[in-house]
């Protein structure tokens, strides 16, 4: 998705659950090309805020643009944004390998040539390409997860704590795959608990608390 507009903007943003707020009148700008990682404590909203922009949650009231464009409901939409937002739907019957090869396939990559061994093994799961998702760890699932959200292109990933379930090293390379993907003229939005893995992978940090025009 070739744009001139920020990769990300969010204008009067209000979402309650029931007679709760949740997000209060929040502002948010990610300039194409820049990373933002949203900071807070638990059930702050940060989530809810990447659900919004994802498409995947309807606002009470607020605007959403996605380079310049409202977020989910087209074939371009989502063939530039990637989010792991949702939880992954894995099939049983394929590999780890398989659902990269999966992934490649559906976006028009010849998987051969889309270095999948490469990402499987920065990602520390050479060693299991020939396994199935059921077989996995949970720290395995988030490594399977993130290796297929950066195997496709993409222009927006929308990443909620990525670092999750990660030992340091993971966390390390994954911070700088996020980091390549910065240079390379993507753009990212994600929530995470960790600010050092956070700068690792290049993002500029803010709070929930800073985004919100009225104080919590």
């Amino acid at each position: 998705m070739v744009s001139d507009h920020p990769a990300v903007e969010v204008d009067g943003l209000h979402v309650s659950y029931g007679s709760t707020p949740v997000l209060v009148d929040v502002a948010l700008v990610v300039p194409a090309g820049t990373g933002v990682c949203v900071t807070g404590e638990n059930g702050i909203g940060k989530s809810t805020l990447l659900r919004c922009v994802s498409s995947l949650q309807e606002p009470d009231a607020g605007e959403i643009r996605v380079f310049g464009g409202s977020p989910g409901g087209t074939p371009e939409f989502w063939r530039a944004v990637v989010t792991t937002v949702e939880p992954p739907t894995w099939y049983p019957g394929l590999t780890v390998r398989e659902h990269a090869e999966l992934v490649c396939r559906a976006h028009g990559q010849d998987p051969d040539e889309a270095g999948i061994d490469e990402a499987l093994d920065r990602l520390g799961l050479a060693g299991h390409a020939d396994a199935i998702p059921p077989q996995l760890s949970s720290g395995q699932k988030q490594r399977l997860t993130l290796t297929c959200a950066l195997l496709r292109p993409s222009s927006l990933l929308i990443l909620d704590e990525p670092e999750q379930r990660l030992d340091r090293e993971g966390r390390a390379e994954v911070a700088g795959l996020l980091a390549e993907y910065l240079r390379d003229g993507g753009s990212l939005l994600m929530a995470s608990h960790d600010d050092v893995f956070a700068a690792a992978s290049g993002a500029a940090i803010t709070t929930m608390e800073s985004l919100s025009a009225v104080p919590r």
